[in-house]
């Protein structure tokens, strides 16, 4: 059975072992120097998503100690085209990078690097997050290239796990998605300029601290949309962790969310198939038509991580907590299915 956190307590207990359970809002701590393993096994990462019904723009502040990454790409997935892949690889950061010990909390997480000058552009590399109430604004200056976004909560749930591992009891994974929210600005270079109008697109934030086996593999499945004017999003997952007592599967519609129990993710022979989405209640049917697969694939010394997120069309149905049934009809996002080693 799941378990709804509600009251305010720590990530980790006092050996360093994690409370398990799911909750609607940042309520627990998250505190660095609880952690039972070795430094060299945290990882931490906060990624933004930022999609219309053509568009995606991913930024990523995050490391694994012993690697950090910062990252803008942007794609169109209609068409099935790159416009931008630029990232910085940070040898051994460890600390350094401060990431924010919580998702919600106002705060500001920047990035800048110094590079060398040509004849191009000054060599200088500068990425920011700054939360301020329901408001996020993701900042990037790189090279020739301009970020500006803005992000709007139109939710004030989102969902929070933090979980177990079987593997060893130091293992966690305490985990922030929020999604649900409206966003708006632009990315543009000297030559081409991309926009995003809050009318149709949507920002996600995926928000990770924890330490888990090398070898790890998970599906995961985030999206916001209009039915019928009114705001729909869902989050689920699976794969990853012990979820016996929190899930990450979670609906969000006209501003409060919905819990659900385990879901299974039903692929084809490979990833271009349909995909489909069913709980084990009755209470989700989704299907997702794909469009395009952004595969990436990392293989540097030890580490061999490979990850298809397949863009698409989501249509079906979803029932909320009072048996009210939603009809999901194209919907614009995304699936992926992650298999890692580091």
């Amino acid at each position: 059975m799941e378990r709804e956190l509600l009251e305010k307590g720590p990530v980790l207990d006092r050996e360093g072992r994690p409370m398990p359970g799911f909750s609607r809002r940042s309520i627990l701590t998250y505190d660095r120097k609880a952690i039972g393993a070795p430094p060299w096994r945290i990882k931490e990462w906060d990624f933004y998503q930022i999609s219309n019904d053509r568009l995606c723009l991913q930024m990523t502040i995050g490391h694994a100690a012993y690697a950090g990454l910062v990252s803008l790409n942007l794609f169109d997935f209609r068409r099935g085209k790159r416009y931008l892949q630029a990232s910085h690889i940070l040898p051994l950061p460890f600390g350094s990078l401060h990431m924010p010990a919580d998702a919600e909390e106002d705060h500001s997480l920047v990035y800048t690097h110094r590079g060398m000058p040509n004849r191009y552009h000054n060599g200088n590399i500068f990425m920011s997050f700054t939360v301020s109430g329901g408001r996020r604004v993701l900042t990037c200056r790189w090279k020739d290239l301009e970020a500006y976004i803005v992000l709007e909560r139109r939710n004030p749930d989102s969902l929070v796990v933090n979980l177990p591992f079987d593997e060893y009891e130091h293992a966690f994974y305490y985990n922030h998605k929020i999604n649900c929210m409206t966003a708006e600005g632009y990315v543009r270079t000297h030559r081409h300029l991309w926009e995003f109008d809050r009318k149709d697109s949507f920002g996600i934030l995926d928000w990770g601290r924890g330490v888990w086996p090398f070898h790890n593999e998970w599906y995961w499945s985030n999206g916001s949309g209009w039915l019928d004017g009114e705001l729909f999003g869902f989050n689920l997952g699976c794969g990853f962790g012990n979820t016996d007592m929190a899930t990450e599967n979670m609906l969000f519609y006209q501003g409060k969310s919905h819990k659900i129990g385990k879901v299974d993710f039903i692929l084809g022979e490979d990833h271009g198939k349909p995909w489909h989405f069913r709980d084990r209640e009755g209470r989700l049917d989704l299907c997702l038509t794909p469009a395009y697969d952004n595969l990436t694939r990392t293989k540097l010394l030890w580490v061999d991580n490979r990850c298809h997120q397949v863009f698409g069309r989501f249509s079906g149905t979803a029932v909320l907590d009072d048996g009210k049934v939603l009809q999901v009809r194209d919907v614009i996002s995304f699936a992926e299915h992650a298999v890692n080693n580091w």
